[in-house]
């Protein structure tokens, strides 16, 4: 996990270890315990192949990568046994967010991902903003995109800074996840 940011998940599992710094008084398992017992072990090669989706390199001219966000953040996190693993790059964008939304339905439509059924709806509003989640591949390889544009909230939620650059433009994720098993989650 790197240590400039975090998502939101890795984020509940923060404070989840927090929470759980007693360990022995309140049942949950301590930090150490819980990295010795990391189903992330042996997850690298999914994980590799999450960063190998050309989806996480595409955006609209113009886009930036943030200051403290540069490069693919990929890794594995384990929240109540369901181990996930990820790959996302953080972008901010100059113009208008229904421009970043126009953008990413197009070209993960392009590249064989199958939107949401709420995907679906917002797309008859195309001129409108909206978060994406899209899906790909089958029960062993399943794969879920999700484009989200970035909150305050979400960056405080993280332990992130939100530099200036989040004060020119929309700030937003573009994040291929999947489960250690090969099944995506839905969106």
């Amino acid at each position: 996990m790197s240590p400039r940011k975090a998502t939101v998940p890795r984020a509940a599992l923060l404070l989840t270890a927090a929470l759980c710094a007693t360990g022995a008084l309140t049942g949950c398992q301590t930090l150490a315990e819980a990295a010795s017992a990391s189903g992330c072990e042996g997850t690298g090669s999914r994980a590799d192949e999450l960063k190998s989706y050309g989806i996480l390199d595409s955006r609209p001219r113009g886009t930036i990568e943030p200051e403290g966000f540069e490069g693919l953040d990929a890794g594995c996190w384990e929240d109540s046994g369901d181990v996930q693993l990820y790959a996302d790059r953080t972008y901010v964008f100059p113009g208008d967010k229904a421009d970043v939304t126009r953008h990413y339905r197009a070209a993960a439509e392009r590249a064989g991902w199958t939107p949401s059924p709420a995907t679906r709806r917002s797309s008859k509003n195309a001129d409108r903003p909206a978060n994406l989640c899209f899906t790909r591949g089958g029960a062993d390889d399943a794969a879920m995109l999700d484009v989200y544009f970035l909150t305050r909230e979400i960056l405080d939620a993280e332990g992130s800074e939100a530099g200036p650059e989040f004060g020119t433009g929309a700030g937003y994720r573009v994040s291929v996840t999947a489960s250690a098993d090969g099944s995506a989650t839905g969106c």
